[in-house]
C-alpha cells in the first residue's frame, strides 16, 4: 500500500513487566473498513488507544495522512474521530445540545456547526429525535448518537470500538448501514467487534491480533486460503450421480468431489467459478439438478484456527 491513510509500524506497549502490544503494524487505505479482531486480552484495546492518541507507544510510529499521531494536541488528532465502547455523552442534554458542545471543542460554530449537526443526525437516523434528552434514548439510540459525535468534525479516520454492543436488532442494523454508507463515501474506518458476522459484512480487510501481535491479515478469502479452508458446493441430483461426479472432477477449480447416492459435495477454492460448469456438466450427462447449497468457510473458523479461541472468549 503505497500511500495509506493510516500507517502503524512496529507498535510496542508495556505495562510494567507485561508486553501488551509486541510489534503491531498495519495500514488502512482511504475508504477502507479495516476490522481489528482479537480475543479478550489480545492487545486490541491498547492498539486502538495508541492509534487514537490516548496512549503513547513505547516504540513504533503512527501516521495519519503522513502526520504523526501523539498524545498531545496536533494536526493528526484533528483527522481522527473516536467512538468509544462506553457512551460518552451528557445524559441530561439533548442530542443537539451534546453535538453543539462537542462541536465547539472541535472549533465548529455558527452555520457550519448547525450544518454538520443536521448532517450527522441524518446519517445515524436520529433527525426526528434530535431534541430529546439522551437519557430518554434507548441503548441503541445512545450508541448512534455516540457515533454522530465522532463524525461531527468530518474525520478522515473513524475509530469504532464495538459500536453495537448491547443494542436492539433495529439499531444494530441502522448502525451497520451507516458504516457501510460512510465507507462507500470514502471515510476510512478502524472497526473492532465481538460479532464475527459484522466483520464479514463490513470489513474490506481484517487483521487478527493475538498475544499482542498481528497473526494474520487480509480479505476474508485470503484469510480462508491461509488456513487451507475451501468452499463446498452441495448438489442434489436426479439421475446418474456417479457419471456427473466423474465429469465434475475434470472441471478447472474443482479440488475434490464426494458422491453419496444422489448428492455430490464439490470442494473448490471458488464456488462461484465452478457452479456454472457443474450445471453444464449435469446437462451433458442428462442429470437433473434438484438443489444447490453453497457453503463458504467463514472468518469464525479462521479465527478459531489461528487463536484457538472463539471471538467472544
Amino acid at each position: 500500500m503505497d500511500d495509506p491513510l493510516l500507517r502503524c509500524e512496529n507498535l510496542v506497549r508495556r505495562y510494567r513487566d507485561r508486553v501488551a502490544v509486541a510489534g503491531v503494524g498495519f495500514d488502512i487505505a482511504r475508504g477502507e473498513v479495516y476490522g481489528l479482531l482479537g480475543p479478550n486480552g489480545a492487545g486490541k484495546t491498547t492498539t486502538i488507544s495508541m492509534v487514537a492518541g490516548i496512549l503513547r507507544p513505547d516504540a513504533g510510529s503512527i501516521l495519519v495522512e503522513g502526520l504523526p499521531v501523539t498524545t498531545g494536541a496536533g494536526p493528526a488528532k484533528q483527522l481522527i474521530g473516536l467512538v468509544p465502547q462506553d457512551i460518552a455523552l451528557y445524559p441530561d442534554l439533548s442530542a443537539v445540545e451534546n453535538l453543539q458542545f462537542f462541536g465547539r471543542l472541535q472549533n465548529l460554530d455558527g452555520s457550519r456547526l448547525q450544518q454538520r449537526i443536521d448532517a450527522v443526525l441524518e446519517v445515524v437516523g436520529l433527525a426526528d429525535r434530535a431534541h430529546d434528552r439522551i437519557d430518554d434514548y434507548s441503548g441503541g439510540m445512545k450508541r448512534r448518537a455516540n457515533i454522530a459525535v465522532g463524525l461531527l468534525h468530518q474525520p478522515h479516520l473513524l475509530i469504532l470500538d464495538e459500536p453495537t454492543v448491547g443494542v436492539d436488532p433495529q439499531s444494530r442494523n441502522q448502525i451497520l448501514e451507516s458504516i457501510e454508507t460512510l465507507g462507500g463515501e470514502g471515510l476510512s474506518v478502524l472497526y473492532t467487534t465481538h460479532y464475527m458476522e459484522e466483520a464479514e459484512r463490513l470489513c474490506d480487510r481484517v487483521g487478527i491480533i493475538d498475544a499482542g501481535k498481528i497473526v494474520a491479515e487480509g480479505t476474508r478469502r485470503e484469510l480462508v486460503a491461509l488456513v487451507g479452508a475451501h468452499d463446498r458446493v452441495h448438489v442434489s441430483v436426479s439421475g446418474d450421480a456417479a457419471a456427473l461426479a466423474a465429469r465434475c472432477r475434470t472441471i478447472a477449480g474443482v479440488i475434490e468431489v464426494h458422491q453419496t447416492d444422489s448428492r455430490l459435495e464439490i470442494v473448490s477454492d471458488d464456488a462461484g467459478r465452478v457452479l456454472a460448469p457443474v450445471v453444464e456438466a449435469a446437462d451433458v450427462e442428462g442429470v437433473a439438478v434438484t438443489g444447490v447449497d453453497v457453503r463458504e468457510p467463514d472468518l469464525e473458523a479462521v479465527f478459531l484456527h489461528l487463536t484457538g479461541k472463539a471471538l467472544r472468549d
